[in-house]
């Protein structure tokens, strides 16, 4: 678009109009300070419980010698693909030139980081000795995928970051200036991350040249973040993870459970925040059809997963097999399978389905089936090991997750909670200027026929 058309009273009106629409949301209110206050008190909570679990060890938890990976391994496999959805939003269909997803590249974005931040957290819940981490660092190995998992999602995480602050940059700029009434601190944080902006021709070719090596760059570093994470299943002999399709099996789940996620988001954000002007009915329509999509994908791995190993069926992969179809963890199986994946697609195939209200149910079952479809990959295959386990009680041979365990899994939920709401509460969730660009070309073109 040329830059004439920051100069005209159109693109004026526009701005004044989207900027009061958005900015009227950057506010911290009685319901943010309640919010917080009730997230607060309840990883008070969590913190307590993990601090338990700090002196004692992990014998408080689940997690025993034949079943050492679990709920928290289950929870950081989730979270790591979830935030996958911001390079499916902004990088895939951004690039691809797509223009209904402008509204929502910053909600992805702020998923994104809100859950790779606290992805490397959950992996220090699992650990023993978390003073140990540093290690990790200091003495890693090139050969070790824990390495390149860690290397990945720190490295994922901060281009995340990137790609949610720089665009981010214009809207500080024109924000700082209609924040009568906030806090002071705020401002000064707006006059201080807004490095200056003043809309010049070369600071918006410097930002869409920053904004484009971004994009390009993390498709690739996306798809190492969970094809390495998928390696740290695949690259061992046991029964349910010795698979070669484990990495685009992986990485189609994360954009399910990611674009499920961004849905909830947009109809939390379309109802509380008043934004259904930019919010429409339109982009649940078509986001609708992107979660169909991928879902589809999704079901395709899902049959290979199993369709192979049964064709097979080695002595090991039976056992596997026999107690996902029709054993202890049957009617898991069977749920997340119908209700996570097979019925949201056929519903989703129905146009009246991809309404906001409806999408939303749909989205909400599929995100709470994406963690327990975690919960399938990471706990089952461990609960038969190749060596008979022998003279140890009963309960060391079923995983059950206790109360501490669930509560410390919680407090990794209620953080990311945290992070998504302070970032929608101090900062704008849509692009200010990039929708009045859009509502005054639109004016533009109108007003020539």
């Amino acid at each position: 678009m040329a830059r004439s058309i920051y100069n005209t009273d159109i693109y004026r009106e526009k701005l004044e109009s989207v900027s009061s629409d958005i900015l009227r949301n950057v506010r911290i209110n009685k319901g943010f300070i309640i919010w917080m206050g009730i997230l607060a008190l309840a990883l008070a909570a969590c913190v307590f419980a993990y601090t338990i679990q700090l002196k004692k060890g992990l014998g408080v938890t689940g997690l025993r010698d034949a079943t050492s990976w679990g709920m928290y391994i289950a929870t950081f496999v989730f979270f790591v693909a979830t935030s996958l959805v911001g390079m499916l939003i902004s990088s895939v269909l951004g690039l691809a030139g797509v223009k209904w997803i402008r509204p929502i590249a910053r909600i992805a974005e702020i998923i994104a980081v809100a859950f790779a931040a606290i992805a490397g957290l959950v992996i220090v819940s699992d650990m023993g000795r978390p003073d140990r981490l540093p290690y990790v660092f200091m003495f890693g190995r090139f050969q070790s995928p824990i390495l390149w998992d860690v290397t990945v999602v720190t490295t994922y995480f901060f281009v995340s970051l990137m790609l949610w602050f720089i665009p981010l940059i214009p809207d500080l700029a024109i924000a700082k200036t209609r924040l009568n009434g906030r806090p002071g601190f705020l401002i000064k944080a707006y006059e201080l991350l807004s490095v200056n902006w003043i809309n010049h021709d070369r600071q918006v070719k410097i930002m869409h040249q920053a904004m484009r090596i971004l994009l390009i760059l993390i498709v690739p570093l996306a798809f190492a973040i969970h094809t390495v994470t998928s390696w740290l299943f695949a690259l061992t002999p046991r029964a349910g993870w010795d698979s070669t399709i484990f990495g685009p099996y992986f990485i189609s789940g994360a954009f399910v459970s990611g674009t499920a996620a961004v849905i909830i988001a947009m109809y939390f954000y379309r109802e509380n925040y008043r934004l259904s002007r930019y919010l429409t009915n339109d982009h649940f329509e078509k986001i609708g059809r992107v979660l169909a999509l991928v879902s589809i994908i999704y079901i395709y791995f899902n049959i290979n997963e199993f369709l192979v190993p049964a064709y097979k069926l080695k002595t090991h992969d039976a056992i596997h097999l026999r107690e996902l179809l029709t054993g202890h963890h049957a009617m898991l199986f069977w749920s997340v399978q119908l209700l996570g994946l097979v019925i949201p697609v056929i519903l989703l195939l129905i146009k009246r389905m991809r309404r906001p209200l409806p999408l939303l149910l749909i989205s909400a079952v599929v995100l709470t089936a994406s963690w327990f479809k975690r919960y399938i990959i990471v706990v089952p295959p461990q609960e038969h090991p190749y060596l008979p386990v022998q003279n140890v009680p009963i309960e060391w041979m079923v995983y059950k997750p206790t109360v501490i365990e669930t509560a410390v899994t919680f407090g990794s939920l209620i953080l990311v909670l945290m992070i998504i709401t302070v970032l929608s509460k101090l900062f704008p969730v849509l692009p200010v200027w990039e929708l009045a660009e859009e509502e005054a070309s639109a004016k533009g073109e109108e007003n020539k026929q």
